[in-house]
C-alpha cells in the first residue's frame, strides 16, 4: 500500500512562487515515475508534470512549461512541484500521483494508481 500526502498549498499573488512537496509512504517510491495533476472548479483533472523514477527526465504540460519545475528526492521519498510566475488561471487543487503503467511522461489519469488528497493553490490577481 502507498500513501501520498501533498502540502504547501496557499493563497499567493500573481507572479509569486510556491513549492508543493508530496511525501510518499511506501517502500517502492524510487521504482516509479510520479506525476502532478490539477483540477480547477468545474473542470476535469488535467496533467501538469511528470518525472521518471530516477529524476533524470521531466515532462510538462504546455500551459506550465517554463514556469513550473518537477523534481524528486528518492532518499526522502518526496516529489516536488515548484510553481513560478503564477497566474490566476493556475488556481486549482493540485494532486500528486504514482504512475502504474504507460510511458514515464504519461498525461493519462488511467496510468496512475495512487493519488494524494490534494492541496489548494489560489492565485490572486
Amino acid at each position: 500500500h502507498v500513501q501520498l500526502v501533498e502540502s504547501g498549498g496557499a493563497l499567493v499573488q500573481a507572479g509569486g512562487p510556491l513549492r508543493l512537496p508530496c511525501a510518499a509512504f511506501g517502500r517502492t517510491f524510487r521504482s516509479y515515475a510520479m506525476g502532478w495533476f490539477r483540477q480547477a472548479p468545474g473542470t476535469g483533472r488535467e496533467f501538469v508534470a511528470a518525472i521518471n523514477f530516477s529524476g533524470g527526465t521531466a515532462y510538462y504540460a504546455d500551459s506550465v512549461k517554463g514556469r513550473f519545475s518537477i523534481s524528486r528526492d528518492n532518499a526522502k521519498n518526496t516529489v516536488y512541484l515548484q510553481l513560478n510566475s503564477l497566474k490566476p488561471e493556475d488556481t486549482a487543487v493540485y494532486y500528486c500521483a504514482r504512475r502504474r503503467s504507460g510511458p514515464p511522461g504519461s498525461s493519462d489519469l488511467r496510468d496512475y494508481d495512487y493519488w494524494g488528497q490534494g492541496t489548494q493553490v489560489t492565485v490572486s490577481s
